[in-house]
């Protein structure tokens, strides 16, 4: 494996708790341990963060953006308090009805990161989700992937599923774990 020199993370279920029931207000947005620890030790061995979220909540009407914009403040504020940051963040705000390119399963907020941070090495991407949809617009964009355990999904069968698309995938209990595991490997 090349040296990492991007990490791509999904919001919901990696960075933060996830809910069913969607994150509709800062009060909601709570991190997993470690995990804005875990973008600081990144942040600090040179490497650039970004996020890539689906956020349908604001498509849907469940949300509007000063309130999303509100959560997304709460996030920053919290990973700079202990030394990290983010590089870039692309959300897709649209439902899994709305024809974009941008939601994940596509590759469109990726290659948009591609974009913005003008990476010409895919090899040196990787991308931590905790969903199937993670792994598949990961794939599309043409870089590895890592999954994390911490989200509500069945993380055992969406390991077995991404393991079709990406056999040599690993699966982490945290955002802390997988990227102890990325500075071992590169």
């Amino acid at each position: 494996m090349k040296p990492i020199q991007t990490v791509i993370l999904d919001r919901d279920g990696v960075i933060n708790f996830d809910s069913p029931d969607y994150i509709l207000s800062p009060e909601q947005w709570n991190p997993i341990p470690g995990s804005l620890e875990a973008i600081a030790k990144l942040k600090q061995a040179g490497l650039q963060v970004t996020v890539c979220s689906n956020q349908s909540a604001i498509g849907r009407g469940m949300i509007d953006q000063t309130m999303f914009d509100a959560i997304q403040a709460k996030m920053v504020a919290a990973t700079e308090k202990v030394g990290g940051s983010f590089d870039y963040i692309a959300v897709c705000p649209h439902g899994p009805d709305d024809d974009c390119v941008c939601r994940k399963p596509l590759p469109g907020m990726l290659l948009d990161t591609f974009k913005a941070l003008n990476i010409q090495d895919k090899g040196t991407v990787i991308m931590v989700g905790d969903s199937y949809r993670d792994v598949q617009a990961a794939h599309a964009a043409g870089i590895d992937a890592i999954l994390v355990s911490s989200g509500y999904g069945d993380a055992n069968m969406i390991f077995e599923k991404s393991k079709v698309l990406m056999p040599n995938i690993q699966l982490f209990s945290n955002l802390a774990a997988a990227i102890t595991y990325i500075f071992e490997d590169t």
